[in-house]
């Protein structure tokens, strides 16, 4: 058994993603959302840095199978994945398109 969040974090949406090696994701930012990807097969590099900071500033992890991170609101980030991967991303907004829009500020943090 893992366990893998502690606290009273509240989700609205669970989504099960597949991605192909060398696919770039996100690139944006959320106004109210919080979100945790969980990688459950594959691996990422995860780039972040806050909405009022330069791309200087910026931070790379490395996300392998097993691993969560979090991703609060008004955080860019983005996503390159390194091998075919599979991820859950909870988050604690709704997820139904026209609302995920609303929500998300698209911005190019990497290519």
């Amino acid at each position: 058994m893992s366990h893998l969040l502690d606290g009273n974090e509240k989700f609205t949406s669970a989504v099960l993603i597949t991605c192909n090696k060398g696919a770039v994701r996100a690139n944006h930012w959320h106004k109210k959302d919080t979100h945790y990807s969980y990688m459950i097969e594959g691996s990422m590099e995860y780039t972040y840095r806050q909405v009022d900071e330069d791309d200087s500033k910026k931070k790379t992890l490395l996300v392998k199978k097993g691993d969560i991170v979090c991703t609060p609101p008004k955080t860019v980030h983005a996503m390159r994945f390194l091998e075919k991967s599979v991820f859950i991303a909870l988050t604690t907004e709704e997820r139904d398109q026209s609302q995920y829009e609303k929500d998300t500020v698209r911005i190019r943090l990497i290519e």
